[in-house]
């Protein structure tokens, strides 16, 4: 299996997921089967199934994590030598020609990516048109009304 990427900060919510499963999430579901387990015939008890599918859904996420973290490449970002230039886990400011919006994102791994959190997917195709760029580049942003005009402005490696 290929290597993951993951940033610092990537990793440990990973492993702070996998913690919380493990330690609180996994007891508690046990707990719920035994109780589930005490309410008598077990074909027809809902509860007990209920809990049966929530203890698979625990241990097949507690398997994922850990098969993640054990192919995860972790990169510091804020130890990267490369600024000017864009690579994996730079935080990109963008200014849209057009509107004079200012953007701001950071290029993650895929398993941490979450628009919402400005984080970007490496494998995404706007973040390859961003790898390799400098500040004053200038890229485009297909979106579904139109084709945005990006100058980036900053690059920042911080963590």
């Amino acid at each position: 299996m290929n290597r993951i990427p993951l940033t610092r900060k990537g990793a440990g919510r990973l492993r702070e997921e996998l913690e919380q499963l493990k330690s609180v999430d996994r007891p508690q579901v046990i707990q719920a089967i035994a109780e589930a387990r005490a309410h008598g015939d077990l074909k027809e008890n809902a509860e007990y199934h209920a809990a049966r599918e929530q203890q698979g859904f625990i241990e097949g996420r507690i398997k994922n994590l850990e098969s993640t973290l054990s192919f995860a490449e972790v990169i510091d970002v804020a130890r990267l030598q490369v600024a000017p230039r864009i690579v994996f886990g730079a935080t990109v400011e963008l200014q849209d020609e057009d509107s004079d919006e200012t953007i701001i994102y950071q290029i993650v791994g895929e398993l941490e990516a979450d628009i919402k959190q400005a984080r970007i997917s490496i494998n995404s195709p706007f973040a390859r048109s961003l790898i390799g760029c400098s500040v004053g580049d200038r890229v485009e942003m297909k979106i579904p009304s139109r084709i945005r005009q990006l100058e980036i402005v900053t690059v920042r490696y911080v963590d």
